[in-house]
């Protein structure tokens, strides 16, 4: 599947059993190799240091029975790289390097598929795969943990929201990406922006929607979910709603709120549960959920109107592997 043929969530969640496994974590594992994020740019540094790595992880992931891969460009930004010193030329041949690189894992998934079985605890079987171009929050740019607050102040208006966005999105769009994974959006007025540009029509190929929340009520910001859901669901290039980078423990109220208010499909993919320290920049250990707690909501999730299910922060290949277990019964295959 390539990214002139995908239009439909739906009609993929029907090749896929009803149900999608999502990928996991990606800082995460850069990092449990040896990458160190400490930078503005956080897991994008990796394009700059090591493209090898996240092959690897996007493989391991595919590996572990993902469906849908994220490129490494969620806080990959136009004006990030060029912070950093870097050209516009160059800068946007790093966010097509990002999308570039989940292909490359793709076709590398399916050549191991042709060669060999399922050995290992590897899921090795070939399956519509898609691989969904990552975009952070004008907050995750800032690289200050606003995009847990949802906070940018009076001076951060909606056109102003599109400019910073729009050229990073067509570029994305046309680097061969199924999809743009709109991710961990705090407030409402940055979801306006986000279906506004894809309204445009400039940006070719669908999107999903995802939110998070600290308080299993509302958006981070402390906008309403279902007013943020509703901006999604007018959006007709908008293929799935939903939650991610949130407690697993407001998962499911959060969805039976999102429910009132959607026809599309929806997607979590929640955080470990763990702490985010955004001064010391570090996760807090052990406020978390282990894999086992955290799989043993999934059922939960399916039975509230979840169709799409991964993780996102300090979740592992482990832990989608799991989950990818769980969907083996549910699927109607």
């Amino acid at each position: 599947m390539t990214g002139s043929s995908f239009c439909s969530m739906k009609d993929f969640l029907k090749q896929t059993g009803g149900y999608a496994v999502i990928d996991g974590g990606l800082a995460t594992e850069f990092e449990r190799h040896g990458a160190d994020l400490n930078d503005p740019l956080w897991s994008a540094k990796c394009l700059l240091t090591s493209p090898h790595l996240i092959h690897t992880v996007h493989l391991d992931y595919l590996e572990a029975g993902a469906d849908i891969i994220s490129s490494a460009s969620y806080q990959a930004t136009i004006q990030g790289f060029e912070a950093k010193g870097f050209s516009r030329e160059k800068s946007e041949s790093l966010l097509r390097k990002s999308v570039e690189i989940a292909c490359e894992a793709r076709n590398t998934y399916y050549d191991k598929c042709g060669t060999s079985s399922s050995m290992d605890d590897k899921i090795l079987k070939k399956r519509p795969i898609l691989v969904a171009a990552s975009v952070g929050s004008y907050g995750a740019y800032l690289a200050d943990g606003s995009e847990y607050s949802g906070v940018y102040g009076d001076l951060i208006t909606l056109e102003k929201l599109k400019d910073f966005h729009r050229r990073r999105l067509q570029v994305l769009a046309e680097s061969g990406a199924d999809l743009i994974a709109f991710e961990t959006i705090p407030n409402k007025i940055e979801a306006q922006a986000f279906a506004e540009l894809l309204d445009e029509g400039d940006v070719k190929i669908p999107g999903w929607f995802s939110f998070n929340s600290k308080d299993g009520v509302n958006v981070v910001s402390g906008d309403s979910i279902k007013e943020c859901i509703s901006i999604a669901e007018k959006c007709e290039k908008v293929v799935a709603v939903g939650i991610n980078c949130t407690p697993p423990r407001f998962i499911e109220g959060l969805v039976l709120e999102i429910e009132k208010v959607t026809s599309k499909p929806i997607l979590v993919y929640p955080n470990s549960g763990e702490s985010y320290d955004a001064d010391r920049k570090e996760w807090v250990e052990n406020t978390g959920v282990g894999d086992e707690d955290f799989v043993s909501y999934v059922e939960k999730w399916m039975d509230a109107g979840v169709s799409l299910l991964g993780g996102c922060c300090r979740t592992t290949p482990t832990t989608i592997r799991a989950i990818h277990k769980r969907l083996v019964n549910r699927r109607s295959h």
